[in-house]
């Protein structure tokens, strides 16, 4: 096995896939960021079986990512909310979707995500440098932690 092969072997891809890697569990965050919190919500919304829903929701709940918590007024009932750990996915979500409008679906996905200041539409989702310049294909390559610069401003402001 070649030196960088190895490592990629314990790549996070996995776990993450593991999470959240599933048609279900991205609708189900959707309608979380859309601000969907009860179960007959969600049920609702998506159209989802209620078996295949709960069975959703308890994963989410299991890997931190959506929280789980009886409703104030009527301790029966159960709210979900993102946690923080969910709402980092957020990124994820949008990149997923804007690569969807662009290579799957031809068409602009509704409704417009829009910044809520200027209710301007978002730019698309990059990968950027340090610099904040964007990288494109030829610019991009796997190192491993021996090889990867040291940015001594970072580690100035960690300390």
């Amino acid at each position: 096995m070649t030196k960088l092969r190895e490592p990629l072997l314990a790549c996070s891809l996995p776990a993450a896939l593991e999470a959240v890697g599933e048609r279900w569990s991205f609708l189900i965050l959707r309608a979380a960021f859309n601000k969907l919190q009860h179960f007959e919500e969600f049920q609702s919304e998506l159209g989802i079986a209620r078996n295949i829903l709960a069975n959703r929701l308890a994963r989410l709940v299991e890997h931190g990512i959506l929280a789980r918590t009886p409703f104030p007024e009527d301790r029966r009932k159960i709210v979900y909310g993102l946690t923080d750990k969910g709402f980092a996915l957020l990124p994820t979500m949008i990149a997923l979707r804007q690569w969807g409008e662009r290579w799957e679906t031809c068409v602009p996905a509704y409704p417009i995500l829009v910044d809520a200041r200027d209710r301007r539409p978002i730019e698309p989702v990059a990968v950027r440098a340090q610099d904040g310049r964007v990288l494109g294909r030829g610019d991009l390559i796997w190192a491993l932690p021996d090889d990867v610069a040291c940015d001594p401003d970072a580690a100035i402001a960690a300390e």
